[in-house]
């Protein structure tokens, strides 16, 4: 019996609800894994807004601690001050009771029976009365055979080489002697034999004497090197036309070991002269005085030619302007 074929069609409805099938279920899977990100979207904007706040609360935390020190900090420094403050009050009270204290020290020291003093006062006075007629200048007016009585006085130092060499060390010495010959002065001065000023901010003008100031001449003494050509010539004139007044008493010091040059010993005195003229009374301007160091030499040895010049130009000079010369040997140290 023949069998009869059957026709089969490709897209029957069997075929179509399959394919309809498969779509359903991809579309449910889709939705069903949209459900669930919202929830983890504001689960992620909740986590932000509390991570937020919680640094917002640290940092208003910071700066309320930063306030606390800042606060603390000004406290410090005000007590700082005001400790500083008192330190500086307890100085002044110190340095006050300190002066207080010297004051009343001298006023102790100084404190003389007032009677006591008048009565040897008229002693001095009587004694001065009786000898007065037998008065005669001697050497016990002066220290040295130098004589004191100036008011102001001119150092003028040779600073050759043979000064500072052999004669610097008791250059200085004699210098202190000096000063301490003169108690008190008005003024005083220090140059070369150049002219040149130990103190160039004092040119032309008197330093004042204080102990400070002597101190600083003495100081400066141990390092002040000039250089000179061992002619007191210059420095002399320069000291009279700057320093001479006619209500000043004046003494020039002229330190030196030797008279350098071909100088005729005759024409520097005249020159001197005609600067250091006769006043009223017959005297000079300015007293000179002048003190020889040793070059080297030992007593009883060659004494240098310019060495001879010097003391011989030294005499002649003090003797016209009257003051006195002082030669120092090496037995002087």
């Amino acid at each position: 019996m023949a069998r009869r074929r059957r026709n089969v069609e490709a897209f029957s409805l069997s075929f179509l609800d399959c394919i309809c099938c498969g779509f359903g279920a991809i579309i449910l899977l889709l939705v069903l894994s949209k459900i669930y990100e919202p929830v983890v979207v504001e689960e992620a904007e909740e986590n932000l807004e509390q991570l937020i706040a919680l640094l917002q609360e640290e940092l208003f935390n910071l700066r309320g601690q930063t306030t606390v020190l800042d606060r603390e900090l000004k406290e410090v420094s005000q007590e700082a001050a005001s400790t500083q403050l008192e330190l500086a009050e307890l100085q002044g009270d110190l340095n006050r009771i300190r002066g207080q204290y010297e004051a009343s020290r001298k006023e102790e020291e100084a404190t003389i029976d007032e009677g006591e003093l008048r009565a040897a006062r008229q002693r001095l006075t009587e004694e001065m009365k009786r000898l007065l007629p037998l008065y005669k200048r001697s050497t016990e007016d002066a220290v040295a055979g130098i004589p004191v009585d100036s008011e102001y006085i001119i150092f003028v130092i040779d600073t050759s080489n043979s000064m500072i060499n052999y004669n610097w060390g008791l250059v200085q010495r004699k210098l202190r002697e000096a000063l301490d010959a003169y108690p008190t002065v008005k003024g005083l001065q220090v140059m070369n034999d150049d002219g040149f000023y130990m103190f160039p901010e004092f040119t032309g003008r008197w330093i004042p004497d204080t102990p400070g100031r002597r101190q600083a001449v003495i100081n400066r003494m141990r390092t002040w090197y000039a250089q000179s050509n061992s002619n007191p010539v210059d420095g002399i004139q320069a000291a009279i036309e700057t320093y001479w007044e006619p209500d000043k008493k004046i003494s020039i010091y002229v330190f030196g070991d030797d008279f350098a040059g071909d100088y005729n010993i005759d024409q520097v005195v005249a020159t001197i002269d005609r600067r250091n003229r006769l006043v009223a009374d017959g005297s000079r301007r300015v007293r000179i005085h002048g003190v020889g160091f040793p070059r080297g030499f030992r007593s009883g040895g060659e004494i240098p030619r310019t060495a001879q010049r010097f003391a011989t130009l030294m005499r002649v000079l003090c003797d016209r302007n009257g003051g006195t010369f002082v030669a120092l040997t090496d037995e002087n140290r």
